[in-house]
């Protein structure tokens, strides 16, 4: 690591020189803690006395080598702060922890485990047109364990699971909650104390880089969120880590978020180097495809509010984290979850840009939810909230999430938001839904559960409920998953003429038609959001139905062979029943 670099806010491995390195038969022990009067290291391998670091100068960069500590051992820096209250905290660069509520540090080994997955690391692509259909997961809640007393698989285990289950569904990708270690099971991975540490809960370091391999193995990618915006309170953490605001604002006007954690201040040059070096480890020694950026609109806006304007600071943090992040890792994925309407999010950095692949659409989940929340007599009057999407889609390259902030806190489950006077309504619209989103342009995102059409929320303490594995609206998310696999007119977002409305102002109000189309291929999608059958003219003589909503292995009463054809004139139709859809696929000489 270049020292004066690390003052300019530039460098992105700082993970290669603090933390707790082992050298031959022996660690180093580096931290950075400027505002410091005195600080020693404490662990089994000293018998939890202390062994004093020695600074450089004045430079805030402490350093000690401890004969034979090995890797497995805990250990906790003691700072001894300018107040003279002395304060034990985890390794800010700490690669593991032990399970909470401890909140030591531990020795560990990065090459303790070697990846086989050259093969996938030199095809991956971050192509705006290869298909991108993400399954976002908690780990600990997706499948108890019941032979853990906390009821948690190891990283290495679950995939003996989670591996065929993701193949089977037609996902490319699975997205993991935040894994860095967190003391709070309820914050969901989202207040961290362990930015480099995957968290103890599902086991070690290389466990996790074993799951990882496993999955490219099998052709699946794997994306975390990252938290660049906050951490959590906890006094061994970063918080007042030298006896002063370190890594945080000084100030609780600003240094507080709204979730009750610490805010970075990402104006400090030294945290800069801290987050992106953290989400350069992600990428480089676990090999993960891709960092999902949460709250990104905190670091647009101040506070994320645009009223306040944006913030200079956070801003220029952000731009040079990207496009740091790209040009080691160009074939990784970075995407933001972001509300707001700041312009350029997907667009690189060196054209004035963001420098994101992809953009949360939070704009299309929440109006296209609205949508399927009002009753079909109203809906006419709302034709708006799924044309609204269509046209500003060109301006970023957009990813439309049904994620776990969908289904939490009283928002109800995916179909439990349906219109319906009883289940068969709420599944049929559930399953028309499905297929709009599907053939709408933009990547796919969707949150554990959503392919069973759960109908309770979800719960961080529980597993899914997998007897809605039986149900017949799985079947149909099994089927519709793969059908978007296996098309690439679905996944050909952004070339010319990949979408055209066919009926964007029917008459029938609560039908829409459009079609997709790739270099090789040219599909048809219709949904009849109304509560009356439709006559849905074909697009072409030739064509054949991939998918249909209302087919009776799905829950529908259509039958697969019935295509309830009939000859107006000069013109064929299809019998289009109510809350249901239907993809065409057109037979091209």
């Amino acid at each position: 690591m270049d020292k004066q670099e690390f003052f300019t806010g530039k460098v992105f491995d700082a993970w290669r020189w603090f933390g707790a390195h082992i050298d031959d038969r022996s660690v180093i022990f580096r931290v950075f803690a400027p505002n410091a009067v005195k600080i020693t290291v404490t662990g089994a391998f000293n018998s939890w006395k202390e062994d004093e670091l020695k600074q450089d100068g004045r430079s805030g960069f402490w350093e000690v080598t401890v004969p034979d500590a090995r890797p497995g051992q805990f250990y906790k820096y003691r700072i001894y702060t300018p107040g003279g209250a002395v304060v034990e905290h985890c390794d800010p660069y700490g690669f593991a922890m032990e399970l909470r509520p401890g909140c030591c540090s531990v020795i560990t080994d990065p090459d303790e485990y070697t990846f086989t997955d050259a093969d996938w690391m030199a095809a991956r692509t971050a192509a705006p047109d290869a298909p991108l259909n993400i399954y976002e997961l908690h780990l600990g809640s997706w499948l108890r364990n019941p032979a853990d007393e906390n009821g948690w698989y190891r990283y290495d285990e679950i995939a003996d699971q989670l591996i065929p289950y993701l193949q089977e569904h037609g996902f490319t990708h699975v997205e993991f909650l935040p894994l860095s270690e967190h003391p709070f099971d309820g914050s969901w991975g989202y207040q961290n104390t362990g930015f480099f540490a995957p968290t103890s809960r599902y086991g070690t370091p290389a466990q996790l880089k074993m799951l990882i391999d496993r999955l490219h193995h099998a052709g699946i990618g794997a994306i975390m969120d990252f938290v660049p915006v906050h951490f959590a309170v906890d006094s061994y953490g970063l918080a007042l880590f030298d006896g002063t605001p370190l890594y945080e604002y000084p100030h609780p006007d600003v240094g507080e978020s709204e979730w009750g954690s610490c805010n970075f201040i990402h104006s400090r040059r030294e945290v800069r180097c801290f987050l992106q070096s953290a989400a350069d480890y992600w990428l480089d020694q676990f090999h993960f495809d891709g960092l999902r950026m949460d709250a990104v609109s905190r670091l647009i806006y101040w506070q994320g509010d645009p009223a306040r304007g944006v913030n200079g600071d956070t801003m220029e943090f952000l731009k040079n984290m990207n496009a740091g992040l790209k040009a080691r890792h160009p074939s990784a994925l970075l995407i933001a979850e972001d509300s707001t309407a700041y312009p350029g999010v997907t667009q690189p950095v060196s054209k004035g840009g963001l420098g994101f692949d992809y953009k949360w659409d939070l704009g299309w989940m929440h109006d296209t939810l609205s949508y399927m929340q009002t009753p079909p007599d109203e809906r006419p009057e709302r034709r708006g909230q799924l044309l609204f999407s269509m046209e500003y889609f060109p301006n970023e390259h957009y990813l439309l999430p049904l994620s776990h902030d969908e289904v939490v806190h009283g928002k109800a489950a995916i179909v439990q938001k349906m219109w319906g006077a009883d289940l068969t309504d709420k599944y049929a619209q559930a399953r028309s839904f499905y297929l709009y989103m599907f053939a709408h342009p933009g990547k796919k995102l969707n949150f554990m559960g959503n392919e069973l059409g759960l109908r309770v929320e979800w719960s961080e303490a529980a597993e899914l409920d997998w007897s809605y594995a039986n149900g017949m609206f799985h079947t149909f998310f099994r089927a519709l998953s793969q059908t978007y696999r296996d098309h690439p007119a679905l996944h050909a977002d952004y070339e010319p003429g990949a979408f055209r409305w066919l009926d964007a102002d029917s008459a029938a109000p609560c039908v829409f038609a459009w079609e997709r189309r790739s270099k090789t291929e040219r599909l048809v999608a219709v949904c009849n959001f109304g509560d009356e059958p439709y006559a849905c003219p074909l697009p072409s003589p030739n064509c054949t139905v991939l998918l249909h909503t209302d087919w009776e292995r799905f829950g529908g009463q259509t039958k697969e062979n019935d295509w309830s054809f009939f000859d107006d004139s000069d013109e064929i139709y299809l019998k289009l029943p109510k809350f249901s859809a239907i993809l065409l696929k057109i037979i091209e000489d």
